[in-house]
């Protein structure tokens, strides 16, 4: 077994700060080192440096304070935001992930960083239909490139009633909110909280309060395509 990296410094030093505790700042930048090491051999990140990884970092800690375990990071690529929100929060998690080299690197990571959690190599439309998976979690995340209700189709149908979806977003005009508001209707769950951050970023917090219908999520590929309450 491969020794641990150290913490990369650059990102160390951008995680202190912004206000980090010394012990999680440091757990984060021996992550961002695991992600820029494996970069050079898998696609993980358009981030070369340390400073710029920790910005992603940063990004995944604005859900830190509505994360309950265990979570389900949809999507999850590099880890962002499962794996720093599991450091730090503790939460177990499950990083589901279809591409089986950035699978083994997710893997790898959770083992080097002591996380308790486990890597399923599968697509969100797949696994959400394994009871295995269905219904199982608290918290959704998904670091997802679409449309939010798309988005919601993914990651809904993993949460218990009373869990939460967690969604990163930016701009968001009155259409595609309140089609995400008319999708999470459909699939048992209700638009809870509109959160801004800065600039246009915002999260969007999905409620679950029924069953999800067994239709959805509906098959590969079709919650992107043809968005539900999108048109």
């Amino acid at each position: 077994m491969s020794a641990l990296p150290l913490p990369n410094p650059e990102a160390f030093a951008a995680l202190q700060a912004a206000g980090l505790e010394a012990p999680l700042a440091e757990r984060l930048a021996v992550y961002a080192a695991l992600v820029l090491n494996a970069n050079r051999r898998v696609n993980l990140t358009g981030a070369k440096t340390g400073a710029a990884f920790a910005e992603h970092i940063l990004d995944a800690l604005t859900l830190r304070a509505d994360v309950a375990s265990p979570l389900i990071d949809v999507g999850s690529g590099n880890g962002i935001p499962g794996i720093p929100l599991a450091l730090a929060t503790g939460a177990r998690v499950t990083l589901l992930e279809p591409i089986k080299k950035r699978a083994a690197f997710l893997t790898s990571a959770l083992a080097a960083l002591a996380i308790d959690g486990d890597v399923v190599t599968a697509r969100a439309e797949d696994a959400a239909r394994d009871p295995a998976f269905r219904e199982a979690y608290r918290t959704a995340t998904a670091r997802a490139v679409g449309p939010a209700p798309a988005v919601a189709e993914v990651t809904v149908p993993f949460l218990e009633i009373g869990g939460r979806a967690l969604l990163q977003r930016g701009a968001l005009d009155d259409h595609e909110r309140n089609a995400t508001a008319d999708a999470a209707l459909v699939l048992g769950a209700e638009l809870f909280e509109e959160r801004p951050l800065a600039g246009d970023r915002r999260i969007l917090i999905l409620k679950k309060i029924a069953r999800t219908n067994p239709r959805f999520p509906r098959k590969d590929g079709v919650p992107t395509k043809r968005p539900l309450c999108l048109r």
